[in-house]
């Protein structure tokens, strides 16, 4: 355990992608922590490889690397439904703001300039990982809503298709059966049950502008 092992990340694994041996080294010793888990990827291509694989929480990416490069990289994470939510902070030596701009438009999340001050960035990769689990959380209760939604409508189209037409069935069937009869109290009976019929009806339709106005 090193002396920034208390910045609290949670159970997290780390991937560090650089071609710098020196610096991969560094992140494993300065990162690492009982909780924390540190993968290294000499460039670009390795890194995609082990991210295909699944369990990572944070990439950090060099921008300049062999094979494939930083920004391929975060080009491809960002095309894949799996990863696209995945958070990646650009760590470059490059002065230009370019390079950082073209970072931030394929979609990294944030970026450190090398040299590494190891402890600063410990608190920036716990900043960014509570950001992205917070926003991992937003799209699960989205997402919840969105089947509970899929669901209402469903159900409302199942009542249309089981309710309602057997409503008009009944109203049908009691004008047919006032025009057959003349007897006071089959008629007063079926003016009961159109009655009743046409306040289902109207229950039901109630229900779907509700069910409507909640999904929209």
């Amino acid at each position: 355990m090193t002396e920034l092992a208390f910045v609290d990340m949670g159970r997290t694994r780390l991937l560090v992608a650089d071609d710098d041996p020196i610096l991969r080294e560094f992140a494993v010793v300065h990162l690492s922590s009982p909780d924390v888990a540190v993968e290294v990827a000499e460039d670009g291509a390795q890194a995609w490889e082990r991210l295909g694989l699944g369990g990572v929480d944070l990439a950090l990416v060099d921008l300049d690397m062999p094979v494939m490069n930083g920004f391929e990289l975060i080009e491809r994470i960002r095309w894949d439904e799996a990863l696209k939510h995945l958070p990646i902070v650009v760590v470059t030596g490059r002065e230009d703001m370019a390079a950082v701009d073209r970072a931030f438009a394929l979609g990294a999340t944030s970026f450190v300039v090398k040299p590494l001050n190891w402890r600063l960035l410990l608190h920036q990769l716990a900043y960014v990982l509570r950001s992205s689990r917070a926003e991992a959380e937003v799209r699960r209760e989205l997402d919840k809503a969105r089947r509970e939604a899929d669901l209402k409508a469903r159900i409302l189209r199942l009542s249309q298709q089981k309710l309602i037409a057997p409503l008009d069935a009944m109203l049908n069937a009691v004008e047919t059966i006032e025009q057959a009869t003349n007897d006071a109290r089959i008629q007063g009976s079926l003016t009961q049950i159109a009655k009743a019929t046409v306040d289902l009806t109207r229950v039901h339709d109630d229900m779907a502008e509700a069910g409507r106005r909640s999904t929209s």
